[in-house]
C-alpha cells in the first residue's frame, strides 16, 4: 500500500491562555435573558405562522408538490399491496389484543388516515403491530378476565362465558387505553419531548421486541392447539401460562393442530418461494391473503367448526362503527399501561422512520411524529381502535413495491375500507388457528434477533448485557414493567461507565504537538517534570473522589501524606517557637529582679533588642520550601472529555489546584469547553487572584507555559485562605 503523503505545516505564535484567547478572538460574553427568550418564542409574524402551520400539517407542504407522473404508479401499487397485507395482519393482531378481529380492521383504517395528514415519514406503514397488540391484550385480560363474565346455562347445567358482554367490555378497555396513550404522546410532543427516544438504544429496542415476541408466541399457542388456558397477569405470568399450556396439551383439538401445522408449513414454503420470485416480478405475492382465502373456503365447505370443533372468527359486522367516548372511569386503572404504550409505539416508529429517512435523504421530525401518532391513537380511541405503531414487515412491502410517499398509506386505508364495508363478512368461517399461524410466521424476523447476542459479544459486551437483561426483564416482568426496568438498567450502565472511566498520563508524540496516552503509544514520551493527566469521562459527583485517587496513583504523589507531614512540621516549628519565646521571657524576668530601676531601664532597651534578635533567630527555624527535584514542576489536567461540571466537580478542581500548589506543583487546565469554563466561573474557581490565565485552549500551549520561566501567577496560600473563607460562608448559611 502506497504511503500517504504528509503535508508539513508550521505555526509561529506565542502560547495563549484562555484569557488572552478570549481577548484576541473578541469573545462575546453577553447572553440573552430569559425574558428576551420568552419574547422571541412568542413573537408572531407571517412567515413564522406559515412555518408553524406547515410543521403541524406536513401534508400541505408535500402534497401540493406531489410528482404525479413519477410517484403515482408506485404509490398505487404499494398502497394496494400494503392494504392486502393489512387485512390478515389486522385480524390476527386483534386476537393478540383480545378483541374481535373486525376491530383490527378499524385500527388499520382510521389511524392511517390521520398519520397521512400529520406524519413526516414518507415510507413507514402505520397500523396494527404485534408488540403493541400483545401489550394491549395484557391490559384487557387483566381488567376483563373470562371469569368475570361467567353465567349459568340452564340447558347444560354448567357455567358458560357471555362472549358478547365480554367482548364489548374488552373493546371499551382497549379504546380507553388507546385514547390515553394518544393523549400522552400529544403532551410529550407539545413540550418537545421527542428526545425521550434517545433513551431507547438499539440493543434495548431489539432485546425488548424479541422478549415481546416470546409473549406473542405464548399467547397464540391456545389458538394453535385449540385449548383454553386461564390468562395470568403480573410478573412471571408467562411462566405460569406456559406451565398451564403444557398441562392442557392432552386436551389438544387435533383438527385445530392439523390446521395450524399445515398453515405454518405452507406459509414458510410460500414465503421462501416469494423471495425467489422477487427477482422476477416487481410485486410480491400476497401470501397471507391467499392463505386466509383458501382456509376460509375449506372451512366453509368442510364445516370445520361443527365437525371438528375448530374455533373460527365468527360474526364480522359490515360497515363502520359510530364514534363513542371511551369509559373515562377506566383511566385511573390503565394510566401506567397507557404511558408504556405511548413510549414503545413512538420508539419503534421513530427508529424505523429514521432508518428510511437516512436512506432516502430527508428528515423526520421527532416531535411532530409524537403528535402524529398521538392524534392517530386519540382519534382511533373514539372509533374503538387499539393502539398502533409502525410494522417492519408492512413498511418493507410499502418500500419494495415502489411507495415513495404517504399516499400509499392512504390508499391502503381505502383498501381496508372496501374490505370492511363489503368483503369482511366473507371471512366469518376463517379458523383462528390460521391467524395464529400467520402471526408465528411473521415473527421469524424478531426471533432472528437472537443472533444479535454473538455479534454484540464481539463488538460491545455492555450492549450485549443490555440486550440480554432487557430480554429477561421483558419475558419475566411483562412488556410494560419490563420496559421501565430495562430503561433503568440501561441508564445504570451509563452511570457505571462514567464511574469507572479510563485514566491515563499523556506524552508528546515525537516531533508533533500531539499528546497521546503513553501506555498505548510507543513513541509518546512524557515531557520532563510535567505530567499530563486525562480521564475518559466527565467529572461530576459520582466519580470526583475516584478522579483524585487516580491522579495520585498515576503521578505517584501521595498528596495527603505529604500535606500531613508538612502540617506536622509546621506544628512542630510553631511549638518550638512558642517554647523558645517562653524561655526568653523567663530569663528576662530573672535578670530584671537582680538589677536596680535605672539598670532595668538601661537594659530594657537592650533586652528589647536582644528579644527581637531572638525572635529573628526563632523565625529562621522553618520548613525548607525549596522545590523537591523528585516532584514534577507542573501537572496539566486535560479536561477535553469533560462536557459539564457540577458543584462537586468544581470543588474537586479547586482542591487539586490548592493541594498540589502547597507542595510547589503548579496545576493548569487544558482543553476546557465553554460550558466547563462557565461552570468554573459560576462555582467560584476564579477570583481577583485566579484568572483565566491558568486555562489553556490546547495541551501544547499549557506545556509551553509550564516549561517557561514565568513567575507563578497565583499565591497558593492566598487561594487557600479565600477557599477556606468561601467554605465557611457555605457552611454558615
Amino acid at each position: 500500500m502506497e504511503e500517504r503523503r504528509r503535508l508539513p505545516y508550521k505555526v509561529d505564535r506565542e502560547f495563549l491562555d484562555e484569557g488572552a484567547l478570549d481577548e484576541i478572538g473578541e469573545k462575546n460574553e453577553s447572553k440573552p435573558s430569559l425574558l428576551n427568550k420568552i419574547k422571541g418564542s412568542l413573537r408572531c409574524n407571517g412567515p413564522r405562522v406559515k412555518s408553524c402551520m406547515l410543521g403541524t400539517f406536513p401534508v400541505f407542504s408535500w402534497l401540493p408538490r406531489y410528482k404525479f407522473k413519477e410517484d403515482a404508479l408506485g404509490d398505487l401499487i404499494s398502497g394496494i399491496s400494503v392494504g392486502i397485507v393489512q387485512l390478515p395482519q389486522g385480524m390476527a393482531y386483534a386476537l393478540l389484543a383480545s378483541v374481535p378481529p373486525v376491530f383490527g380492521l378499524y385500527s388499520s383504517f382510521y389511524p392511517v388516515l390521520i398519520y397521512f395528514i400529520f406524519g413526516t415519514s414518507r415510507h413507514i406503514s402505520v397500523g396494527t403491530y404485534a408488540v403493541m397488540s400483545v401489550m394491549i391484550g395484557g391490559v384487557v385480560d387483566r381488567h376483563a378476565p373470562d371469569s368475570d363474565f361467567e353465567i349459568w346455562d340452564n340447558v347444560t347445567n354448567s357455567s358458560i362465558i357471555d362472549i358478547v358482554a365480554r367482548d364489548k367490555h374488552r373493546v371499551q378497555i382497549a379504546a380507553a387505553v388507546t385514547l390515553l396513550s394518544g393523549v400522552f404522546q400529544i403532551l410529550l410532543g407539545v413540550i418537545q419531548f421527542g428526545f425521550v427516544v434517545t433513551y431507547l438504544s438499539e440493543p434495548l429496542v431489539r432485546g425488548y421486541t424479541t422478549g415481546a415476541a416470546i409473549h406473542v408466541v405464548v399467547s397464540q399457542l391456545k389458538y394453535a392447539f385449540g385449548i383454553k388456558p386461564n390468562r395470568y397477569s403480573g410478573p412471571i405470568s408467562l411462566i405460569y401460562t406456559v406451565l398451564e399450556i403444557c398441562s392442557l396439551l392432552p386436551q389438544t383439538n387435533i383438527g385445530t393442530l392439523v390446521v395450524s401445522i399445515i398453515t405454518i408449513v405452507c406459509l414458510v414454503a410460500a414465503k421462501e418461494f416469494n423471495i425467489w420470485l422477487k427477482k422476477k416480478i416487481p410485486v410480491p405475492l400476497p401470501i397471507e391473503l391467499i392463505a386466509i382465502i383458501i382456509a376460509t373456503v375449506i372451512s366453509w365447505k368442510v364445516n370445520l367448526e361443527e365437525r371438528y370443533g375448530v374455533d373460527v372468527v365468527g360474526d364480522i359486522p359490515s360497515g363502520l362503527q359510530a364514534p363513542e367516548v371511551p369509559a373515562v372511569s377506566l383511566f385511573g386503572h390503565i394510566i401506567g399501561d397507557a404511558f408504556a404504550l405511548a413510549v414503545v409505539g413512538y420508539g419503534i416508529a421513530i427508529s424505523l422512520g429514521r432508518i428510511f429517512a437516512l436512506k432516502y435523504g430527508y428528515k423526520v421530525d421527532s416531535n411532530q411524529e409524537l403528535l402524529a401518532l398521538g392524534l392517530s391513537n386519540l382519534v382511533g380511541g373514539f372509533f374503538q381502535c387499539f393502539a398502533i405503531s409502525c410494522s417492519m414487515s408492512r413498511t418493507m412491502v410499502q418500500e419494495s413495491t415502489g411507495g415513495r410517499t404517504q399516499v400509499a398509506g392512504a390508499l391502503s386505508a381505502v383498501v381496508i375500507l372496501i374490505i370492511t364495508l363489503w368483503i369482511g363478512t366473507l371471512f366469518e368461517d376463517l379458523p383462528k388457528a390460521v391467524l395464529a399461524a400467520i402471526i408465528f410466521v411473521n415473527l421469524h424476523g424478531m426471533l432472528k434477533q437472537f443472533w444479535d447476542i454473538p455479534a454484540l459479544w464481539r463488538s460491545n459486551k455492555i450492549d450485549m448485557l443490555v440486550w440480554i437483561v432487557t430480554f429477561i426483564f421483558t419475558v419475566l416482568l411483562n412488556p410494560d414493567i419490563g420496559l421501565a426496568a430495562s430503561i433503568a438498567f440501561s441508564l445504570l450502565t451509563i452511570i457505571f461507565r462514567t464511574q469507572l472511566p479510563k485514566y491515563s498520563l499523556l506524552g508528546q508524540v515525537a516531533d508533533t504537538d500531539i499528546y497521546k496516552p503513553v501506555e498505548e503509544y510507543g513513541l509518546a514520551r512524557q515531557v520532563p517534570r510535567i505530567l499530563i493527566f486525562r480521564s475518559s469521562a466527565t467529572l461530576y459527583f459520582a466519580n470526583a473522589e475516584m478522579y483524585q485517587e487516580a491522579l495520585a496513583e498515576k503521578t505517584g504523589i501521595d498528596i495527603t501524606k505529604i500535606l500531613s507531614i508538612k502540617k506536622k512540621m509546621e506544628k512542630k516549628r510553631k511549638r518550638h517557637e512558642k517554647k523558645m519565646a517562653k524561655k526568653a521571657k523567663k530569663e528576662l524576668k530573672k535578670k530584671k529582679k537582680q538589677k536596680t530601676d535605672i539598670q532595668q531601664q538601661e537594659e530594657s532597651a537592650e533586652s528589647g533588642e536582644s528579644d527581637s534578635d531572638h525572635q529573628k533567630q526563632i523565625a529562621t527555624i522553618d520548613v525548607d520550601d525549596a522545590p523537591d527535584p523528585t516532584l514534577p514542576k507542573a501537572i496539566i489536567l486535560d479536561l477535553s472529555p469533560v462536557n459539564f461540571l457540577d458543584t462537586v466537580g468544581v470543588k474537586t478542581i479547586k482542591s487539586i489546584w490548592r493541594d498540589y500548589g502547597e507542595i510547589n506543583i503548579e496545576v493548569v487546565l487544558a482543553c476546557c469547553q465553554n460550558g466547563v469554563v462557565e461552570s468554573l466561573q459560576d462555582g467560584g474557581f476564579f477570583n481577583d487572584k485566579v484568572t483565566k490565565s491558568c486555562l489553556f485552549n490546547t495541551i501544547h500551549d499549557a506545556v509551553l507555559y509550564c516549561q517557561s520561566e514565568k513567575p507563578r501567577r497565583q499565591s497558593y496560600e492566598d487561594y487557600e485562605e479565600d477557599s477556606e473563607e468561601e467554605d465557611l460562608k457555605e457552611t454558615n448559611f
